[in-house]
């Protein structure tokens, strides 16, 4: 017997048999239905009318209060919701000024489902590790501005009908429409720039709208466009693949044998990060009214992102000889961790490591979608949908210089537990003169795709006659989905140092990291791009449409998965004098189709074969079908309290690159990661309750709890595997991370409180606690689940009269594990993020905003254990002047 389920079914069949009860009814209109408030305080008012009449757990963010809030993209709309997480990063790029992911209850982003308008939307992202190595199902939201939106609906608890692959929750993007426009000719338009700071940039921002629709309200057509372009600088200090511990078998091990298990720095780097970042896009919707009874709709939309940044990071190099030489006698130890050493220059050593790393770098994203919208009798309707979507991430090229300094110079560091960055230098000729060996790699193309042709036909029965059953909604949908990673072709490089060597550098800025602290080298040369292009490409042969042993065709980060996904539901929607909810059911049939490679030595084993080394191709196969039970109540405990409770059983399948991904290594830390196709869905059992007190007009004051068991949540081990090895072109043995399914389980609560003060004032604030724990047990001994902050709060502020309007808000969530750093386990550090938003409307038709985003510039701190950090980043703070047109 399952014994979780059972408790489940439990759950759910007692709800409705304690409100089966009650009387039925039609629920009546409250007060707040008849008052008309526009500005911040009508948003309020829609958002909490929408989320007290619904018969879920559901979070809603208005058109206006995109308008009010400072918010650029999607996701900063989203974080300041009770029981809402954001983060700036997707896999190993560290932490940026812009929110990228969403995550529900204490969870990683993977569990959580973004849609537009009710279906999926194709998504890549413009991070290399991201296009290929860790793909989630999660969606970037650095391609979705906030203009794009009408609404936003944040969904708690699950429904039937609501599509399935969000184990903690859906996120629905709703759209403007052409007929929703009051006016036959609607035009809105914003002209603005943005002032970065650290970047000590101001570039342009432009947005705007045209609506048509015809005088008897049956055609219109809208165009929504936008441009936005920033620039960005990062500054940190990175300890790529964390610290490492001194074997038994290292030779330092014999000399020094206090040594031995003891945490050594493998990387400590000074690094300067800078972007372009230059989206463009928009949406293009028409609807049509052929009858009274039947609308037909036809949008379609694309975002285009262009990211090429620079990365330097100048590092020294632990791992090149804290194996093999002892420090200069009087270092500490500290629990655990070589916490100060000074080694003395070794001739012939090289005790620093530079990579200076350019990237090309786009993202995309684009759907076409057809409605229909029929109302077939006075009791019957029926909508159909029909669409294809796809994402693409690409870099085409890479261009890389990895050079060697300080040769003979010795190093030394100090470090001063996670919450500070490692004091470190490396001696010697660190200058260009300094250089004493040359390499390059990954001058190759790397492209994830990602496409998704579905259909969906789904009905509501109404009933008439009165009874406690109100309706009946069912339906189907086909999806069918599939996932690339692509790397055919590249460069082999020449004699590329002999055009590299004494061509154009530059600098760091003079402040750099001056708001991280520490004391590190900061007075840093690189080449610059030009100069870096420059003699890559001149000194290089491209490979194209060569698959065989001499071409650049890197099968080691191919990978490919196929997914079809048939679903129906049948969801029954209940009404009494004082309550009402649903229950439905939920049929789920997947297939899953996955091609990887396998690095093998023989080539008697070889399929395929490049300068990459020789693989095996693999396929495998999964299938799965189940039934998802779901319920929600609503009991209106009198005219201003409601209490909700829900239950369900949802599913998410495991990330793309957790089931297809081949391994992949770092030479210079021999570390990696890789997929594991046999990875299950991870299952979650929901329970939720919910109690809000609406106790003036918008004002709100509500407390909740819930608990989600995950089975075969998604988790990460380390086991060692032969890699191809670009540095010395042979098998090496990496420490590689491979996802694992292990059982999970969180639980929470979300206290949330807004009220108007007077006419012009208003204030609100929220706070989520959620205790994750996962039956996986890390390297550092804990049972952590990936993206769980224990505590995070928003509060905020807002004046609004006639004329002005001010608001302010600060949102902190605590510390969080984020995944596997080389093979430790690393965690970001409590932070937080004030913003402002100023506006000023002259006129009816015109208003002027001004925006503050990360106003305090926060540090994003990253670390492996209390006493060793990972990484610190610095991104500055972020002005958006706008003057805005309605007519």
């Amino acid at each position: 017997m399952n014994h979780r389920k059972s408790l489940l079914s439990a759950a759910i069949f007692s709800c409705l048999a304690f409100g089966a009860h009650a009387q039925d009814a039609q629920p009546t209109a409250t007060d707040l239905d008849t008052v008309t408030v526009t500005g911040i305080r009508g948003s309020m008012e829609k958002s909490l009318d929408t989320k007290r009449e619904a018969n879920a757990r559901l979070e809603v963010v208005t058109a206006e209060d995109v308008g009010k809030l400072p918010a650029h993209n999607v996701a900063d709309t989203l974080q300041r919701l009770p029981g809402v997480n954001i983060s700036s990063a997707s896999a190993d790029e560290g932490g940026f000024d812009e929110a990228d992911r969403v995550s529900l209850r204490g969870t990683s982003p993977s569990l959580t489902q973004t849609l537009i308008d009710g279906h999926s939307v194709g998504s890549a992202d413009w991070f290399v590790l991201s296009q290929g190595n860790n793909v989630g199902r999660s969606v970037s939201y650095s391609l979705l501005p906030s203009e794009l939106v009408s609404s936003v609906e944040v969904n708690k608890s699950s429904q039937a009908k609501l599509q399935d692959g969000g184990t903690t929750g859906t996120v629905n993007i709703i759209t403007r429409k052409p007929l929703q426009f009051a006016k036959p000719f609607s035009a809105e338009a914003s002209l603005g720039a943005v002032r970065s700071d650290q970047a000590d940039s101001t570039d342009p921002q432009f947005s705007g709208l045209v609506n048509w629709k015809n005088d008897s309200d049956t055609f219109g057509v809208m165009l929504q466009a936008f441009y936005q372009k920033r620039e960005l600088r990062r500054e940190a200090q990175e300890i790529p693949g964390g610290f490492f511990k001194i074997a038994a078998t290292d030779p330092v091990a014999a000399t020094n044998p206090d040594l031995i298990g003891v945490n050594v720095p493998g990387l400590l780097g000074s690094t300067l990060f800078e972007q372009t970042r230059e989206r463009k896009g928009g949406l293009l919707t028409f609807q049509w009214k052929p009858m009274d009874n039947l609308t037909l709709g036809l949008s379609g939309f694309t975002s285009e992102l262009e990211a090429n940044n620079y990365n330097r990071n100048y590092m020294m190099w632990g791992g090149n000889f804290a194996r093999t030489q002892a420090p200069n006698p009087g270092y500490t130890i500290t629990d655990g961790v070589l916490s100060n050493a000074t080694y003395a220059g070794v001739p012939g050593t090289n005790y620093a490591v530079y990579d200076m790393i350019y990237r090309e770098a786009t993202a995309k994203t684009s759907y076409v979608t057809f409605d229909a919208d029929w109302q077939i009798n006075d009791n019957l309707g029926a909508k159909f949908q029909a669409g294809t979507t796809k994402g693409t991430g690409e870099t085409p090229r890479q261009f890389i210089a990895e050079v060697t300094l300080g040769q003979g110079g010795g190093a030394s560091w100090a470090t001063h537990g996670a919450g500070s960055p490692v004091d470190w230098n490396v001696g010697g000729d660190t200058s260009p003169s300094g250089v004493s060996s040359f390499g390059t790699w990954g001058n190759q193309q790397v492209k994830a795709e990602d496409k998704e042709d579905w259909a969906s036909l789904d009905f509501n029965q109404y009933f008439s006659d009165g009874g406690a059953l109100s309706s009946l909604d069912f339906g189907l949908r086909f999806a069918d989905h599939e996932r690339e990673a692509l790397s055919p072709e590249g460069a082999s490089p020449g004699d590329i140092w002999s055009a590299l060597e004494g061509s154009a550098t530059g600098n760091y800025p003079g402040n750099f990291a001056s708001g991280i602290g520490g004391t590190f080298p900061r007075n840093v040369w690189y080449y610059t791009p030009d100069a870096l292009q420059t003699a890559i490409l001149n000194n290089s042969t491209w490979l194209s449409n060569n698959d065989g042993p001499t071409g650049r065709h890197n099968y080691g980060a191919e990978w490919k998965v196929k997914e079809k996904n048939f679903a129906a539901y049948v969801q029954a929607n209940f009404t009494g004098d004082w309550w009402s909810g649903n229950i439905g059911l939920r049929y789920v049939d997947i297939k899953q189709d996955i091609d990887t490679y396998l690095a093998v030595s023989d080539a008697s084993r070889a399929d395929v074969s490049s300068l990459f080394g020789m693989w095996q191709r693999q396929a495998f196969q999964n299938k799965y079908d189940r039934v998802l039970p779901s319920a929600n109540i609503k009991f209106d405990l009198d005219d201003n309290l409601v209490l909700r409770v829900a239950a369900s059983q949802t599913q998410t399948l495991p990330d793309y690159s957790a089931l297809g991904a081949s391994a992949w290594g770092s030479d210079l830390n021999k570390t990696g990661g890789g997929g594991n196709p046999e990875l299950k869905p991870t299952i979650g059992s929901n329970l939720d309750a919910n109690l809000e007190w609406y106790f003036m007009p918008r004002g709100l004051l509500s407390v909740g709890a819930y608990h989600i068991d995950l089975k075969d949540y998604v988790a990460f081990d380390v086991i060692n595997k032969q890699l191809f090895s670009e540095l010395t072109n042979q098998l090496e043995t990496y420490a590689v991370s491979t996802p694992i399914n292990a059982d999970g389980k969180v639980t929470g609560v979300e206290v949330a409180y807004e009220q108007p003060i007077g006419e012009n004032f208003g204030f609100n604030a929220n706070y989520t606690y959620a205790n994750g724990s996962s039956a996986h047990t890390w390297a550092d001994g804990s049972h952590n689940l990936l993206g769980t902050s224990k505590n995070t709060y928003n509060v905020g502020a807002f004046f609004e009269n006639d004329t002005f309007g001010a608001r302010v808000s600060y949102t902190r969530r605590s510390s969080f594990l984020i995944s596997l750093s080389g093979a430790n386990p690393y965690y970001q550090d409590d932070f937080g993020t004030l913003s402002a938003s100023l506006s000023y409307a002259p006129t009816k038709w015109m208003s002027i905003t001004l925006d503050g985003l990360n106003l305090n510039n926060p540090t994003y701190k990253y670390y492996q254990s209390a006493s060793i950090p990972t990484s610190f980043y610095s991104n500055g703070r972020q002005y958006y002047l706008n003057f805005r047109f309605k007519y």
